[in-house]
């Protein structure tokens, strides 16, 4: 057998595929689990978030298939709309078409091309992870079933007065050209100008300053507001003022909405322009003037400068502001300002017709149920975010003026006016009998099917066998940064239309960032493609980095130098095999051996301890912490320790065959612990050993504690034996001994038991720690030695005849000086006041952490010069 090398995987998969294996069983005596994919967006590759969900996703489902359970984890991609859309329209504009010029029905078979192209890269995409989805089962936002699933939905929850239309000021998006919720708003710290403007009284002299950052807005204005508590004004309520510029006559009003610590206590208030400022009109009944269209432009309202964009139009009118004498004063501000999710065009308020989906109805039920546990959040802080929210939810603007989408089911009576809502086209209008109609041009929000996955990919609204069995689903592993966006509106939409919550736990996984801290961007050149990885390293190592590194509330730090480190990790479990297939050729089954050796009724212990605590692990979600413990019985105890002390076993005829037995059982057993984590390697090392029952492992039985085999006595034993072992080999390391080299060693130890242990296990020491020779006393040992103190004595290993003290020496110099370089370059950059301040902090702490271990190191290599000079 060759070196390691994961060309086989992509075959595995095939052969999984083809036998079926991901489909669920249909054993009713069987628990049910089941997981929807979060659906990934069709509009290019996976990214390494995406890698991290799909691992933990199917971490899960392999680990519950084995466990015997009828698992089913159900694929699909999102068509997302503004997103796809987007990417379609730029892609046209290269070839100098617009969407416009196209229309409509042309314009969609586009995107159902584009979607064609993508969601066959993405499925490919995750498959080569790993991903033991049921294929058979894929869905798809817009596809068929689920079209008719929205339009249920949709109109039940018009029927019954969940959805209405309105006249409301929204987020509006210039670049895209829709509706956005304000969810769809991502907020930036900006530095802008504060503008302080003098608003003349009409019937008196002077008048009143407002502040603001937007003064293009002020065409809009229909009121200058102040706070009724607020004594300095008090007198002017219900005077006129002037309007700089267009010398429109505006009121004074008083409202307890103003913020008397914000610029001078005044507020200019422009219904159309401003979310609050709507909410003050509307209690005022103010006019709503609109001076901004919907392309970001000024109209007519703007007078002289209608036709420019908001920004030009900023600079034009704070020039003439300034030249006619109404611009008091400038000042520098921080703000922050809404941006689109999307295209990151900043929003402009707008009044506009536009669905609505009531939600704090909806909101209660599902705020009741996160109280009282039937919806968990891991980890639990996510919860009170959670909370937070659904206690402050504001009703839902639904429609996008987009052509990619669900569209509406509502058509309006070219005869009345008015809409009716039906899955279908009515026959007749219900308000006036007419016949002709014309269905809505908006589309749904995206996260409006989104909401409905759980149980629309099931059958929803039919009541399919699928749905009796898998809803409620188990878990949803997704990010944090939708949980108001998609997570909320699951809980909200399947106790209304399931009366269930839709899953029992949702596992919230941190972000992947770079090893520094920040944020992978292409523009840091920082990113890592998970293809690339899988490529140059095999998916199961991709996997087994993102597990280990997914500890709960903390994001992970991921590099390739990581992701290189683990594939020595799959290294170790081929040679592992390699040794075994190489020391079993000879193997016959007998039947349970009479008698097991020490170190195999120990391995055999350790490792049913360790398939507890890996089973604790991933029942709490505690993905790192299952990976590590895996690794840690898989690198150390059975690689390091029980392989290497095998060897005495296998050369002595009367022991080889238990010996033989062991290193099967334990082996095979670690592969179908290890399989959920790394799927690709398991199978392939699987299929090659004796005595397989089923036709792959991602069906054979997962590992459960044993208690008949865990033997506390003999794991306390070889704990001593491991004990003094690790303190010859730090020996060896801390004083660059050659692992070749045979040592002869004294252990002082002061308990009669150790002393037992010790010279009852001479022989696993020796073939561990390379010793040649032990001697156990109670004494300190005369002549030179290198020592070690450890919690069962000290250890010893005697100098003389180890090191040439000249030639170590020289060789120690050598390596101080490199050292002393390296601490001279660092100390000079850590002195450099510009790296200081311009470089990120996670940066310098890397540079002062390099720079105290060159240090350390410098003052160990010193010690260790003088010690070989005692010699």
């Amino acid at each position: 057998m060759t070196a390691y090398n994961p060309d086989f995987e992509e075959g595995i998969y095939n052969m999984w595929e083809k036998s079926n294996l991901f489909c669920p069983k249909t054993d009713e005596k069987k628990e049910n689990f089941c997981i929807v994919i979060p659906p990934p967006n069709i509009t290019g590759i996976l990214h390494i978030g995406h890698a991290l969900n799909e691992t933990l996703q199917d971490i899960l489902v392999r680990w519950r298939r084995m466990q015997g359970y009828n698992v089913l984890w159900l694929p699909g991609v999102d068509h997302a709309g503004i997103a796809t859309q987007n990417v379609v329209e730029r892609e046209l504009n290269k070839e100098g078409i617009s969407r416009f010029q196209m229309g409509r029905e042309a314009f969609i078979k586009k995107v159902w091309e584009w979607k064609g192209r993508y969601e066959d890269r993405i499925v490919k995409q995750i498959k080569r992870l790993g991903a033991s989805c049921d294929w058979s089962r894929m869905r798809f936002t817009m596809d068929e079933g689920l079209s008719r699933a929205v339009k249920e939905a949709f109109v039940k929850l018009y029927e019954e007065g969940l959805i209405y239309r309105g006249h409301y000021i929204v987020n509006w998006c210039p670049h895209c050209l829709t509706a956005l919720s304000d969810l769809e708003v991502e907020y930036k710290e900006e530095n802008g100008k504060l503008y302080y403007i003098l608003y003349p009284f009409k019937n008196r002299k002077g008048g009143l300053v407002v502040a603001t950052t937007r003064p293009e807005t002020m065409f809009g204005d229909a009121a200058v507001a102040v706070n009724p508590e607020d004594k300095r004004y008090k007198e002017f309520v219900g005077e006129d003022v002037v309007l700089p510029v267009r010398e429109r006559i505006i009121p004074v009003i008083a409202d307890s909405y103003v913020d008397t610590a914000f610029g001078t206590g005044v507020l200019k208030i422009t219904p159309a322009h401003d979310a609050n400022d709507f909410l003050v009109g509307k209690r005022h009944n103010l006019k709503e003037i609109n001076v901004i269209d919907e392309k970001g432009f000024m109209n007519e309202e703007a007078g002289v400068f209608a036709g420019m964009d908001r920004n030009t139009c900023r600079k034009a009118l704070v020039k003439k502001l300034y030249e006619d004498g109404y611009l008091v004063k400038v000042e520098d501000y921080e703000h922050a300002v809404g941006h689109c999710y999307r295209c990151g065009t900043p929003v402009e308020p707008k009044i506009s017709e536009q669905w609505f989906l009531k939600m704090k109805p909806l909101a209660k039920r599902a705020i009741r149920v996160v109280e009282e546990g039937k919806v968990n959040f891991i980890p639990g802080n996510w919860k009170n975010v959670y909370l937070e929210w659904m206690n402050n939810i504001r009703d839902w603007c639904i429609s996008r003026q987009i052509w990619w989408g669900h569209r509406i089911p509502a058509y309006r009576c070219m005869n009345c006016g008015k809409y009716n809502v039906s899955i279908d086209k009515p026959e007749r209008c219900k308000w006036c009998g007419g016949r002709d109609f014309t269905q809505e041009e908006d589309v749904l929000d995206t996260w409006f099917s989104s909401a409905l996955w759980p149980f629309s990919t099931l059958g929803w609204p039919e009541k399919t066998d699928s749905l009796k069995r898998f809803y409620p689903t188990s878990v949803l592993v997704t990010g944090f940064d939708i949980i108001f966006f998609w997570v909320a509106r699951m809980i909200m939409m399947g106790l209304y239309f399931m009366d269930d919550v839709p899953f029992r736990d949702v596992y919230i996984h941190a972000l992947v960032r770079d090893e520094h801290g920040q944020k992978m961007s292409k523009t840091k050149n920082n990113v890592i493609d998970p293809m690339d990885a899988v490529k140059k390293y095999g998916a199961d190592t991709l996997r087994f980095t993102l597990s280990a590194l997914a500890v709960q509330g903390r994001d992970i730090r991921l590099s390739e130098k990581r992701i290189e480190g683990y594939r020595h990790f799959m290294n170790k479990i081929w040679n592992a095999y390699r040794f075994i297939a190489i020391n079993t050729e000879d193997y016959v089954f007998k039947g349970k051996p009479d008698s097991l050796d020490a170190a195999s009724r120990w391995i055999r212990s350790r490792f049913y301890r360790t398939v507890d605590m890996v089973n604790r692990h991933l029942e709490n979600y505690r993905f790192s912490s299952a990976a590590l413990c895996a690794y840690q019985f898989a690198w150390h105890e059975f690689c390091d320790f029980y392989i290497e002390m095998s060897k005495i076993h296998l050369r002595r005829e009367t022991e080889r065959y238990g010996t033989q037995f062991v290193l099967l059982e334990v082996f095979e057993a670690l592969l179908r612990l290890l399989h959920p984590f790394i799927p690709f390697i398991t199978e392939y090392l699987w299929q090659r050993l004796p005595g397989r029952k089923e036709k792959s492992i991602m069906i054979s039985s997962y590992p459960q504690r044993e208690d008949e085999y865990i033997l506390p006595v003999v794991e306390k034993e070889m704990e001593v034996v491991i004990g003094f072992s690790k303190a010859v080999r730090n020996i060896r390391s801390e004083n660059l001994i050659s692992p070749s080299k045979k040592l002869e060693a004294y252990f002082r130890v002061l308990d009669g038991e150790i002393k037992e242990i010790v010279e009852r296990y001479k022989e696993y020491i020796c073939v561990l720690a390379g010793i040649s020779q032990i001697t156990v006393g109670e004494d300190v040992p005369e002549g030179a030695c290198f020592s070690q103190p450890m919690m069962y004595g000290d250890v010893y290993v005697y100098m003389e005849g180890i090191v040439d003290k000249g030639k170590e020496i020289d060789r120690l110099k050598k390596q101080m000086k490199k050292l002393s370089e390296t601490m001279r370059f660092l100390s000079k950059k850590l002195s450099n006041k510009e790296f200081l301040s311009k470089a990120p902090k996670d940066l310098v702490e890397l540079k002062r952490k390099e720079y105290s271990e060159a240090s350390l190191l410098y003052q160990k290599l010193q010690e260790q010069i003088e010690k070989i000079k005692n010699i």
